[in-house]
């Protein structure tokens, strides 16, 4: 038997080997339990795969983020398996890994039950312990059709690779190259105990998959469209260790307490009246005295860093967005056209861009005004599909602080540092500190301009964002239709990552609107263009800063900063008195003269988690002082009005957190 000589890729370093020919990836790790699956040559594989002469072949581990997804995966397989060994009669959609965890689309007679859901999770735990292996095997089309004859859905599947090759839900299962059945087999008879179509990989056996727990079940249409059948998906977590799954459950109970849906209903901050319809968010007073912060603050950092202010329409005719383009490319994301005018089609903007140009447009305009720095909060509508909508963070109705830079290609590079900079430091002001850039490329099939005008934009970004001394993650393909763009992904108290600014540069749009300025030289010459939404929309910064804080919002953004509580009716004017100086000073005050016991005021207060309490009794009104309370029960007596007025104003001006 003949040798091959092959390169095991560690990170930086690489260590060539000879080994038997017919050795497999599995045999290079021997012994390395954490290893769960190999690339080789790019391209990930099960440990079983052959290796070949000049392979470069490296480790996937339990622990990174491709080991965890083919964990996942894997254990997919399993929860389908043990569904249907309990319901023999349930049909396979599909179970594709996703972020912390994975799902599987069932078929069913009926929804799943909770005692269902704990049937399932003991049946596949019961499979994980019997280390069954996972086999590939290459399949025919025609053979692959025989085989799942009683599995509609695997059967569409295969038909849309035949048609397609590039729907990202048929990838999932056949991905673009042959067809591959996954075997399941008993480990002592090598018995076939379940198979499934899949482009893999797969852990070498069940035993591979450390932890995992069966969570929740909820209504999926088939392949994401409300024109197909409703199936039922069960959502399940796998993880590398027992202790990582305690630590991912732990975080999901500390971000159910922070659910903003159910902080906007304690906190009497918004709804979303079932009149209006899914997706579309009234903001009640105190949601409202935080929005109105949130964009004062905004609009004064905005003046001080030379942009100026615009206002547009939430309706156009269709033409705008023909030119644009967004009627080409986005118009899944719209809601449909009214017709009005003798038949004219009006569309609720889905994007502010396209009326920005025509501010632009809208006179003769010389390089002596470039950079132009268009800003506007402006709403906007998606048509967002139901079963995406949640709370304020994936809402039809939004309204982005979006702003359209028109520069100069000699600004381009200082234009793309000086905005990212400013982003990364309103960021910071509302609280976020930890981040990391996110670079997104062209689109493939997706995206109008040429190669060259891509590679230039896309390198304007990356160094723009090798400036800011911070990580940057490659996003292939993740780029808008017009252009790539730089996202800043941000962690929140409990670790979360939330994609928040987006900045691209476009070199399409200026094209199609014909957009022109004139040069020192007297010639017309094409301007540039950079798109930028900080907060990306208010509503979801709005939700994403709701639970970063818990609730507990810092002082100045808080809605009601202070509340007065008298220990008597008595008291009430003395801090009614209080409350007018505060008042003066733009606090947001309130004096609770209810009938409450002084105790319950305080529950009360606590509850709404506003930042200061002030306190009021005879001996207080005496000195001319103040009990001052805290958020946490900590309680200082006897401070002079005047000292707890200087405090409180102190905390809201310097935006710290109490």
């Amino acid at each position: 038997m003949s040798d091959v000589r092959i390169t095991v890729q560690r990170g930086q370093q690489a260590e060539e080997r000879v080994v038997r020919t017919g050795t497999t990836a599995a045999g290079l790790f021997e012994g390395e339990r954490s290893v769960v699956a190999a690339r080789v040559g790019g391209v990930q594989r099960d440990l079983a795969h052959p290796l070949a002469e000049g392979d470069v072949v490296e480790p996937i581990t339990v622990d990174s983020p491709d080991g965890r997804a083919i964990v996942r995966h894997s254990c997919a397989h399993v929860v389908a398996q043990a569904v249907q060994d309990l319901f023999p009669k349930a049909r396979l959609g599909i179970g594709p890994p996703i972020q912390d965890g994975f799902y599987y689309d069932f078929d069913v007679e009926r929804p799943f039950t909770p005692e269902d859901l704990k049937a399932v999770e003991k049946r596949a735990q019961e499979i994980i312990k019997a280390g069954q292996r996972f086999s590939r095997r290459v399949v025919s089309e025609d053979e692959a059709r025989t085989e799942l004859a009683d599995e509609p859905y695997k059967i569409e599947l295969i038909g849309l690779k035949s048609s397609a090759g590039s729907d990202d839900e048929a990838g999932v299962e056949v991905g673009e190259g042959e067809l591959t059945i996954y075997d399941n087999l008993d480990p002592k008879s090598g018995e076939l105990c379940w198979k499934d179509l899949c482009r893999g990989p797969h852990v070498p056996t069940t035993r591979h998959i450390p932890a995992f727990a069966v969570q929740r079940s909820a209504a999926a249409y088939w392949r994401g469209s409300e024109r197909n059948p409703q199936l039922q998906r069960i959502y399940g977590t796998a993880w590398e260790s027992r202790d990582a799954l305690k630590a991912y459950q732990h975080r999901l109970a500390e971000a159910e307490k922070r659910d903003h849906r159910r902080l906007g209903a304690e906190l009497d901050l918004f709804s979303f009246p079932t009149e209006i319809g899914p997706g579309l968010a009234v903001f009640h007073p105190k949601g409202g005295a935080i929005r109105t912060v949130m964009e004062d603050y905004s609009r004064r950092r905005h003046i001080e860093a030379g942009y100026e202010f615009v206002n547009t329409p939430h309706i156009t005719k269709s033409d705008l967005y023909e030119i644009s383009g967004h009627l080409d490319w986005f118009a899944d994301g719209m809601y449909p056209p009214m017709q009005l005018d003798g038949g004219a089609d009006y569309y609720l903007k889905p994007m502010n861009c396209p009326m920005h140009i025509l501010i632009f447009r809208s006179r003769g305009r010389s390089y002596r005004e470039l950079p132009l720095r268009l800003f506007e909060f402006g709403t906007v509508y998606r048509y967002e599909k139901s079963g995406v909508v949640h709370g304020l963070t994936r809402v039809r109705g939004l309204t982005q602080d979006d702003a359209h830079l028109f520069c100069t290609r000699e600004q381009l590079p200082t234009e793309l540092d000086t905005v990212l900079k400013f982003v990364l430091g309103l960021l910071r002001d509302y609280g976020l500190a930890d981040f990391y850039l996110e670079l997104s490329t062209r689109p493939e099939g997706k995206a109008i301009g040429s190669d060259e005008e891509w590679e230039e934009a896309t390198e304007l970004l990356r160094e723009a964002a090798s400036k800011q001394d911070l990580e940057l993650v490659m996003d292939p393909g993740g780029g808008a239709f017009y252009g790539p763009k730089i996202s800043v992904q941000a962690k929140d108290a409990i670790g979360r990552t939330w994609q928040l600014s987006t900045i691209q540069v476009d070199f399409q749009l200026p094209q199609r609107f014909d957009m022109t300025y004139q040069a020192a030289d007297g010639t017309r010459q094409r301007p540039f263009m950079i798109h930028r939404a900080l907060f990306g929309t208010i509503e979801r910064f709005f939700a994403i800063l709701l639970e970063h804080y818990a609730g507990a919002l810092p002082p100045w953004l808080a809605p009601v900063q202070v509340v007065g509580i008298p220990i008597t009716d008595e008291h009430v004017p003395y801090l009614d008195g209080v409350a007018a100086r505060l008042r003066e000073r733009g606090i947001r005050v309130e004096v609770d003269s209810s009938d409450d016991r002084m105790q319950k005021k305080i529950r009360t207060a606590q509850k709404q988690k506003v930042p200061f309490m002030l306190l009021a009794g005879d001996e207080d009104v005496a000195k001319g002082a103040v009990s001052f309370r805290f958020r946490d029960g900590t309680q200082r007596n006897g401070v002079p009005v005047d000292e707890a007025v200087a405090e409180i104003l102190d905390a809201v001006d310097r935006r710290i957190q109490v």
